[in-house]
């Protein structure tokens, strides 16, 4: 693989990992409103105390959903930070084994 290649997969895999972590970071700030709907939705069917709400807005089904979509979002973003990684390495030994041909060629 050329550089010109390993940088412009880099530059693929780099929006690509940003997209996920926007993905993410999204989700988990919807999960406290999702919570604090469900809470209101908890306290509206009865649930005076707080801990009642919170217990009740934990187990909701909508609640449970999400936290599956939230841990699949950041195995998306694990994922392509991994690659993101993977690519510098490659990088990093082309750079390795330029300077030891240079040095053997000298």
């Amino acid at each position: 693989m050329t550089t010109d290649e390993m940088m412009e997969e880099y530059a693929r895999q780099t929006d690509e990992y940003c997209t996920h972590k926007a993905h993410r970071v999204y989700l988990e700030e919807y999960k406290k409103s999702l919570h604090a709907m469900l809470m209101k939705e908890a306290e509206v069917a009865g649930a005076k105390a707080v801990s009642a709400q919170e217990r009740d807005a934990s187990a909701h089904e909508k609640y449970k959903e999400h936290l599956k979509v939230l841990r699949d979002a950041v195995e998306r973003e694990e994922r392509a930070r991994y690659h993101l990684k993977r690519i510098e390495m490659e990088y990093e030994i082309w750079r390795t084994n330029q300077a030891n041909e240079r040095y053997i060629t000298r």
